[in-house]
């Protein structure tokens, strides 16, 4: 049962829901010099259930639609293959949803109304992304869901948190985060392109074919570059030259490595190994970051 649940949970997409937090607190803490650990714990926390809910629901409405089926390249999912059924996973889903709501009890109190503007949208979507009359993950909309809500939303929102104020800068890092998030969603479409189309699941990579797909890696990856340098800008004026060597080694070089290996493997389980490489890479960017933000001058 246990080994069943982390299953579909799918740890490997957590940092999508980790590192837009620990980018806005890092940025949030820069600006102001203070930062609660309280509302950094209680807004991961959300974040991290609101994202295995998604998960849960992804799995059991897939099974439903027949997106997943025997034939599929990428991991087990619980559902289709009958380790849980599909009430218990939407139990499970609608548990998370709960724990993400008391989760963010903590951030409501803080900061008022605003924060359940930005929290109830995010609860429904975890069942929207998949479910209800218009999923977004069968519409071709699923990068642009994770751009704003794991990017550009969860960014500034945590820096609004921590500090009770929106920041420009916040939004062009969660655009810088969302994309590489995004990227996620993408290679997962290119892997499952034969199954997604025999399933009328219409994801970007369905639309387009393979090959103008894989281009749209290169695109989030290059928005990504740009938009940090933006932040960057926006923030101290003129980025140091330390900026430039993090937007090199960090974004760039793990950029090229993820792109050549997607259009060399193709629609295959190898495209599981990328997919990896880009969670990792996201776990790295906060990590530099952090670091840039500690060390460099003025942020």
């Amino acid at each position: 049962m246990l080994k069943s649940l982390l299953l579909a949970a799918r740890p490997k997409t957590l940092p999508a829901a980790i590192v837009p937090v620990w980018v806005g607190c890092v940025l949030a803490w820069k600006a102001t010099g203070s930062f609660s650990w309280l509302l950094a714990l209680a807004t991961v926390g959300s974040a991290i259930c609101i994202q295995i809910a998604t998960n849960f629901f992804n799995d059991a409405i897939d099974d439903a639609k027949g997106a997943d089926t025997e034939a599929r390249l990428g991991p087990t999912r619980v559902t289709a293959s009958g380790l849980l059924s599909r009430k218990t996973v939407y139990l499970l889903a609608t548990m998370f949803l709960v724990a993400a709501a008391f989760c963010a009890w903590p951030l409501i109190a803080a900061r008022g109304w605003v924060l359940l503007a930005i929290g109830i949208p995010s609860l429904f979507l975890a069942y929207g992304y998949t479910g209800g009359p218009f999923p977004l993950a069968y519409l071709g909309l699923g990068e642009i869901f994770v751009v704003l809500f794991f990017g550009i939303i969860a960014v500034t929102g945590t820096v609004f948190v921590q500090t009770g104020l929106f920041f420009p800068q916040a939004a062009w890092l969660g655009l810088t985060v969302g994309c590489l998030s995004a990227v996620l969603i993408t290679i997962n479409n290119l892997r499952d392109i034969e199954e997604d189309t025999a399933s009328n699941k219409r994801t970007l990579a369905v639309r387009w074919g393979f090959e103008k797909a894989s281009n749209l890696i290169r695109i989030e990856y290059l928005v990504a570059i740009v938009s940090f340098y933006i932040a960057r800008k926006v923030q101290l004026g003129e980025p140091p030259i330390t900026d430039m060597f993090f937007a090199v080694l960090i974004l760039a070089f793990p950029a090229i490595r993820v792109v050549s290996s997607v259009k060399e493997n193709g629609p295959s389980p190898a495209l599981n190994g990328q997919l990896a490489l880009a969670g990792a890479h996201l776990l790295i960017f906060a990590l530099g970051w952090q670091m840039l933000a500690l060390f460099s001058r003025g942020g």
